[in-house]
């Protein structure tokens, strides 16, 4: 009885710590002290003069979206583990307490773990490479598991940023599927989700394409995870950030530079990846289905463009394409 009341207590910590993270330290999420509209699923005719994404007196988080009918919609979006879409607050405790912790791995526990999940290594590497559980991959044929995940971790540790925190944006997203899910406002003969044309994050519009698959992505590790959705996610660069590239990376040749603006500024995705990343701090390898940090970063506007080409001293066409091999 002594040991289950420690675990609960444990528990309860853990809730507590990650509920403080989420809260507190995504990157320019904004505290508000009214609503001063009202909230999705209304709409309003006019952009309401608040930031997105939000928090309201109350600690629940907001984005604002606009519908197809061109009207703007303020959506609740807080991470819970009681959307219908997926669980959100999850973290594999047994394989990484490092990354509860802090919201990082600890590169020497790495090291020396043999399974997640109880699973292999050397089985989810098999599992996640082309034609294993899915054709297009988890992984890149020369990438195993421990080499994304190590390979993403100090991505994301020069990025200043965690895991959870790059999990967030998704998993609001997601949310904003869930509810419109559950209002019936998704093109079932098409199965797409079509009422939303794009949301505010931060400094700039992200754009937004969804939709459901008639069956489901198997996970590569032993979690009961499963892959329905697909999502594409971009965000438009301004003129500033262009002409940055351009006299930044204008060596590249005109396929190169297409290649790179398209690794940065667009995103394919589902419901799994967010759950990677959070459990995990795993964004997959170099498959279409990469869910890079650093696109997310700049996508979602938590670092502008010559910060994060900065903090990877000019170097980032290099670092975004490459491979992580061991």
């Amino acid at each position: 009885m002594n040991a289950l009341t420690s675990i609960k207590s444990l528990l309860m910590l853990i809730i507590l710590f990650l509920s403080t993270l989420f809260c507190s330290s995504q990157n320019r999420l904004i505290q508000v002290d009214t609503i001063p509209y009202e909230v999705y699923p209304q709409v309003i005719d006019s952009k309401p003069n608040l930031p997105s994404p939000f928090i309201s007196p109350n600690g629940k988080e907001y984005v604002i979206a606009v519908t197809n009918e061109k009207k703007y919609a303020i959506i609740q979006v807080t991470l819970s583990n009681e959307y219908e879409i997926c669980p959100q607050l999850i973290v594999d405790t047994a394989d990484f307490p490092h990354l509860v912790q802090t919201g990082l791995h600890s590169e020497e526990r790495l090291n020396h773990i043999n399974t997640i999940t109880g699973r292999s290594l050397e089985r989810i590497s098999e599992l996640g490479r082309p034609n294993g559980l899915s054709q297009e991959g988890f992984l890149a044929d020369d990438e195993n598991i421990i080499s994304v995940i190590k390979g993403d971790n100090r991505i994301v540790s020069k990025l200043g940023l965690t895991h959870p925190q790059l999990a967030k944006p998704l998993f609001h997203v997601l949310n904003m599927m869930d509810i419109d899910l559950f209002l019936n406002r998704w093109n079932m003969a098409k199965h797409q989700w079509e009422n939303i044309l794009y949301f505010y994050y931060n400094t700039h519009k992200v754009f937004v394409e969804a939709g459901d698959t008639k069956g489901g992505q198997e996970s590569i590790f032993d979690d009961n995870i499963e892959g329905v959705f697909y999502i594409k996610l971009w965000r438009e660069f301004d003129t500033n950030e262009i002409n940055y590239l351009k006299q930044h990376y204008g060596y590249l040749s005109k396929d190169e530079f297409s290649d790179f603006i398209s690794k940065l500024s667009v995103i394919n995705t589902g419901e799994m990846e967010p759950q990677y990343i959070m459990r995990y701090g795993f964004y997959e390898g170099h498959t279409f289905w990469r869910t890079d940090p650093i696109a997310i970063s700049f996508i979602f506007s938590l670092k502008s463009l010559p910060e994060i080409d900065r903090l990877f001293e000019g170097n980032l066409h290099k670092i975004i394409s490459e491979h992580y091999t061991e």
